[in-house]
């Protein structure tokens, strides 16, 4: 026996009297089916409307709606063709069930393809930060700091031993643009206030540098602006851009629009004089309550950290042996040389040579490496970028331990000092060149001769055709 048509059912309802279809309208009957039809069906835009109506802001609808795959395309204008990280997750979970709002989230992963740079006002003030001890970035450093204050009448900060070099004092031409560039002092002048974009001449080091310049320690706000890399050094990992067109980069950027790449940084705190360091772990390896007590150490140092923090065995020619946490709960005993904390910025860095994985920046994670681990076991993991990381010393250390922040401001850590790690608000938004995929992806077969032979070998191939033609 068939059932009727979806069709033919139409068309008999729309061939009968209006009398007969307000007749069956009002039927007690007609009507629970109906209702019963649109809590069933009218379900799905009830909840996407709800759903709307509590998304946060700046959240996008990755929802796909029912149909065919060309009424989607033309109905749906949000949707993109492609996207790095998967589309955002529902918070509803059947009828009842949806996920606790918490508004004191750490950061918010925005969608990489709607990461653009837009100027609310003209900038006017540029931080010029060249590699120090390089006698070949003279005359480039020359030519854009010339182009920015004649071309484009900007105010130029820069460093004051980039600006008091015997090349640039004995440079008699360079004199009066040099006389207007103004200086500062890293440690005493702070200039996080008054700079509109950072354009760096160099490596990734110079990047790095740019990131230390801009730090959260006794100010409430600790943004880092837009950075504009050249890459004029020995690595490219961070440097998307060629000098040769550098007027033309720097005018787009200056117009806005540019699409930028958000390099998360870790926020480090290293916690003196523990008064009461743990000696016997709870159940579940939960630390005890003094020990993850803030008040219960003094903080000494408190950094924004583009790449990795690194603890060592220092000097000593004994193994480190220290004891890793994750939200308070012991994870790990890692002995070895040391161990690697980084960001997904940093993981091109020291953590690729400790053997992890190299991971786009716009991932939200933390990568724990191990350097040399005595126990095989223990291989590099990848954390959530909201959890907080604590390393201590193990009370069965044999001595204590070195820690630096991207290379710099090494220190030793002694028993009952920690170090808690965890995802910072304050991004570095890097400039990029075309796109934020296309540069990393050409940034790593560019500084790790992806391809070279394949390259080679087309280019044999071309000039062999070439000279078969002629």
């Amino acid at each position: 026996m068939t059932q009727p048509s979806a069709t033919s059912n139409q068309l008999s309802e729309s061939a009968r009297s209006p009398k007969h279809r307000d007749h069956l309208a009002k039927s007690p009957r007609r009507q629970r089916k109906a209702s019963r039809t649109q809590r069933r069906g009218g379900g799905h835009e009830q909840l996407l409307r709800e759903i709307e109506q509590r998304r946060l802001p700046g959240q996008h609808e990755h929802l796909e709606p029912s149909g065919s795959a060309s009424d989607t395309a033309e109905s749906s204008p949000k949707r993109r063709a492609h996207f790095l990280h998967g589309p955002y997750p529902a918070t509803h979970f059947g009828p009842k069930a949806c996920i606790l709002p918490n508004p004191t989230s750490v950061m918010h992963i925005q969608d990489p393809a709607s990461q653009r740079l837009t100027w609310n006002k003209p900038p006017v003030n540029v931080l010029v930060i060249r590699k120090i001890r390089d006698e070949s970035l003279v005359e480039p450093f020359k030519e854009l700091c010339r182009f920015l204050v004649e071309e484009k009448q900007m105010m130029v900060y820069v460093e004051r031993r980039v600006a008091d070099d015997a090349t640039l004092s004995k440079d008699e031409a360079f004199g009066s643009i040099r006389n207007q560039l103004c200086t500062f002092r890293e440690g005493y002048d702070d200039i996080s206030d008054c700079i509109d974009l950072i354009i760096c001449l160099g490596g990734d080091g110079t990047l790095l540098y740019a990131s230390s310049l801009f730090q959260v320690i006794t100010r409430l706000l600790g943004s880092v602006p837009p950075v504009m890399a050249f890459h004029l050094g020995s690595l490219g990992f961070l440097t998307p851009f060629k000098f040769e067109s550098y007027k033309t980069e720097v005018a787009k950027v200056f117009e806005g629009n540019a699409a930028i790449t958000l390099r998360s940084r870790l926020k480090v705190k290293v916690v003196k004089d523990i008064r009461e360091p743990p000696q016997q772990q709870e159940h579940n390896g939960l630390l005890p309550h003094g020990h993850t007590n803030n008040e219960a150490g003094k903080v000494t140092l408190q950094l924004q950290v583009l790449n990795e923090v690194v603890v060592d065995r220092g000097p000593s020619s004994y193994l480190s042996n220290v004891d890793l946490y994750l939200d308070g709960r012991l994870i790990t005993s890692v002995q070895g040389d040391g161990v690697i904390v980084s960001t997904p910025t940093g993981s091109t860095a020291y953590a690729a040579a400790a053997g992890a994985s190299m991971i786009h920046p716009n991932v939200p994670a933390i990568m724990v490496t191990p350097i040399c681990p005595h126990s095989l076991s223990f291989r590099p993991i990848v954390v959530p970028a909201g959890v907080e990381l604590m390393i201590t010393l193990s009370p069965d250390a044999r001595n204590t331990a070195w820690v630096s922040f991207d290379g710099r401001k090494r220190q030793e850590i002694q028993h009952g000092d920690c170090i808690k790690i965890t995802t910072s608000c304050y991004p570095v938004p890097s400039i990029c060149c075309h796109d934020l995929v296309y540069d990393w992806f050409e940034s790593l077969a560019q500084c790790l001769h992806w391809n070279v032979r394949k390259r080679q070998a087309r280019l044999e191939d071309v000039s062999d055709s070439s000279d078969t033609g002629n």
